[in-house]
């Protein structure tokens, strides 16, 4: 991607424009009491409207209202109880003790509950000692929640006049990581590449692919404005979703036999003319994105036929050139992977013709689909799940116990006289903001946290010493604010960074000349929250990941079942609405499910070196599992809804009990039961494919080439012998994951999740 493309995506992104609407809340405000004198007075004001801000996660604009007067009530209800229990250690433990662990808690209900939460603890860790109070509790109480109105009215102004703006960002975000998802798929087309690592890369591409659909599905789908396709800009927006779900599919329908490919040093001319095309569609995905995001009609940057008729054109001329019986086969898998790449330029393009639809035509527009079965159940809030996690066997439990226990240790260390802490809100603060369930994203965060902190305090420091001009301070300020709200969630490093410059740019307006002080207390106190966090986390109810690994392995392959099931049903029967919509559930299932495994394998590799159980045989699992994934949709795409009957030659029942059972073994062994006795190697699949093949080989030696050029024309043999290889590989694959198994049932039994599910 160029740095064009690079900045238009961060300029036109959620996080952009969520940054830049906190700021302007922020300032707008700060300015105007700053100009009559009072902003030092009224400071509790752009502070609460900034904590308000932050818990505004992304989602149905209803829901993103409620949660934020839910955490103005949690706000004020915590800056009142830690003001009056100002001065009095015993209480201010107490309320350590009792916040800490509610507050913490509430994350069994979801992310925007845990956000409100966690914001809700800063809250408290800020009025712990009393210092932004001062002698007028209800007078700084009512400030600062007056602030906390003022961001949630500023909300309700901006969603009002831009309703459907948060769905775009994401929805064009979405098409902006498939088109690195492909850029990273293309890398498989280069001669000699490295398939461990473009695996890698895939797999943990697939992750954030999986987690910003789901944020988007929640949005999109529960909103009402959309849902009810009640405007044009609602039927595009989702058409255009639905269309990035179906083109996440076509993608990992490239999956193919790369090493075989390779073999022939004659075939890189053609698979390096790939490579090219698919950079290029990949650009054209992400100016998708980037236009989406911006909220304009998006054209396409190239002639997308004419760059495909030259790959056809280098295909050709050397099939012409070095077709023969030997290497028929060859042949046919280039055709096929031409045949897949000819359908995701077709997908392309109808994605930017729904771009430029006629707003007439675009109002019958319709998806045809249930789309709220595609939601995962919401978890309504009531007690008896809070009671049900009250259990060390519960994560978010034991998350809270650790939270509990780091903040009353670390407000113990700061009552110290001996103890050079600054500031006791600096260190609560740290920790609150550094732990988290998991070791391994706590371990993460503690180590970028404190590298963070000392970049951002260096070049605070260095700013404040070369600059006095107040506006140009200002200006860095109002950057560093932007900068580190749009990067507090994706890129923490860089959020840490700008947070500390804009941390001691606003102390040093409030109290100029104080820099020195600042500088030495923050690093101090980022120190010890960091040593406070690594203990608890490490030594107090850990959760390893590879606890989690057994239920994560078996929700992985039964969802593969399931999909390979639906694939092959379409060798029976005809597709029909109520198919496809069950189609496209089991595809979503087993996509969630993949990419889940994927994720905790990585966070795995981040946990100490003796919980890191059964490594490589959990690694080769997650690799079988995508490729099973991605074989399954390519599959898929030899099916179009017309007469599915086309391929007799195929024996689809002996194939679906071939690779089915091999399937379920691996499920048995997973759930510690006798495997099923069959003799899959007995289960020969009939099969009509060599003779045809034969035949062929033998009209390629008895009668001359002609040189037919027909792009859309692809031979019935080509499609039957690529169907076949499909089914191998998913056979092979089935029986290589069984095989890893091997021995791991002992490991199962002594390790078996302990964590409940939401």
């Amino acid at each position: 991607m160029s740095y064009t493309s690079d900045f238009k995506r961060f300029v036109t992104s959620q996080y952009i424009f969520a940054a830049v609407r906190v700021t302007l809340a922020v300032v707008f405000p700060s300015i105007i009491m700053a100009y009559f004198g009072v902003l030092k007075e009224f400071f509790l004001f752009p502070l609460a409207t900034v904590f308000v801000g932050l818990t505004d996660q992304p989602g149905p604009i209803i829901r993103r209202r409620n949660s934020m007067l839910l955490a103005v009530i949690c706000f004020f209800i915590a800056a009142t109880v830690a003001s009056l229990a100002k001065g009095n250690p015993a209480f201010i433990f107490l309320e350590l003790l009792i916040f800490g662990f509610f507050f913490s808690m509430i994350g069994v209900y979801g992310q925007r509950l845990s956000a409100v939460g966690a914001l809700t603890l800063v809250v408290l860790a800020i009025f712990v000692d009393g210092h932004l109070t001062g002698t007028n509790v209800l007078k700084s109480l009512t400030i600062f929640l007056a602030g906390s109105f003022w961001f949630v009215l500023i909300f309700l102004i901006v969603t009002r006049l831009q309703p459907y703006k948060l769905a775009s960002q994401q929805i064009g975000e979405n098409y902006i990581l498939l088109g690195e998802y492909l850029k990273i798929r293309s890398q498989l087309y280069l001669p000699e590449p490295n398939y461990t690592r473009i695996f890698d890369e895939i797999i943990s591409h697939q992750i954030k692919i999986k987690n910003l659909q789901e944020d988007t599905r929640e949005t999109v789908f529960r909103t009402r404005e959309i849902i009810k396709e009640s405007t044009t800009t609602s039927r595009l927006l989702m058409l255009m979703f639905l269309n990035s779900m179906d083109l996440h599919e076509k993608l990992m329908t490239s999956e193919s036999d790369y090493k075989k490919l390779h073999l022939d040093s004659r075939n890189t001319e053609v698979l390096t003319a790939m490579n090219v095309f698919l950079l290029n569609l990949s650009a054209e995905i992400t100016n998708i994105g980037i236009d989406l995001q911006s909220g304009v009609k998006a054209k396409p940057i190239s002639n997308i036929d004419g760059e495909l008729e030259k790959l056809y054109t280098v295909y050709y001329d050397y099939r012409n050139r070095q077709m023969s019986a030997g290497n028929l086969e060859n042949f046919m898998l280039l055709r096929q992977i031409l045949m897949r790449i000819t359908d995701l330029s077709s997908e392309i393009k109808s994605i930017y013709k729904i771009f430029s639809q006629d707003i007439k035509l675009a109002k019958s527009l319709s998806s045809g689909l249930d789309l709220r079965q595609f939601l995962n159940p919401e978890e309504k809030i009531n007690f008896k799940v809070f009671r049900n996690n009250l259990s060390l066997k519960s994560m978010q439990f034991r998350h809270a116990i650790r939270v509990t226990l780091a903040l009353l240790i670390g407000y113990g260390v700061t009552r110290f006289s001996f103890f050079p802490v600054g500031h006791a809100y600096w260190v609560l603060i740290t920790i609150i903001t550094i732990i988290r369930p998991n070791y391994s994203i706590t371990k993460h965060r503690n180590y970028v946290r404190l590298l963070g902190t000392i970049s951002g305090a260096l070049i605070a420091y260095i700013i404040l010493w070369q600059i006095s001009n107040n506006v140009i301070l200002l200006f860095l300020l109002l950057t560093s604010m932007i900068l580190a709200f749009s990067f507090l969630k994706g890129k923490y490093f860089w959020a840490v960074f700008f947070i500390t410059i804009y941390v001691f740019l606003s102390f040093n307006f409030l109290k100029p000349g104080n820099v020195n002080v600042i500088f030495k207390d923050r690093l101090f106190d980022t120190f010890v929250a960091g040593i406070i966090v690594y203990l608890v986390s490490y030594f107090i109810l850990p959760v390893w990941e590879h606890t989690q690994n057994i239920d994560l392995m078996k929700t992985a392959t039964q969802d593969n079942i399931n999909y390979f099931e639906a694939v092959m049903k379409n060798f029976e029967t005809e597709k029909t609405e109520e198919s496809t919509q069950d189609y496209k559930m089991k595809r979503k299932a087993a996509m969630v499910s993949l990419a889940n495994l994927s994720d905790n394998f990585q966070r795995m590799l981040s946990d100490p070196k003796n919980q890191q159980k059964k490594l490589e045989k959990v690694h080769q699992f997650v690799t079988t599992s995508h490729l099973f994934t991605a074989y399954s949709a390519s599959l898929s795409q030899f099916f179009n809804g017309k007469n599915l009957k086309k391929y007799p030659q195929i024996d689809a029942e002996k194939w679906t009990q071939k690779i089915k059972s091999e399937l379920e073994n691996s499920l048995n062994i997973l759930n510690d039961i006798p495997q099923i006795d069959i003799e899959n190697d007995l289960i020969t699949p009939e099969s009509e494919i060599e003779i045809l093949l034969n035949n062929r080989k033998l009209e390629l030696q008895e009668n001359e080439k002609f040189d037919h050029r027909d792009p859309n024309k692809i031979s019935h043999l080509t499609e039957l012998k690529n169907i076949t290889e499909l089914l191998e590989l998913m056979s092979d694959v089935a029986r290589e994951q069984r095989k890893a198994l091997a021995g791991f049932q002992t490991f199962i039994v002594k390790n078996q999740s302990t964590i409940v599910k939401q």
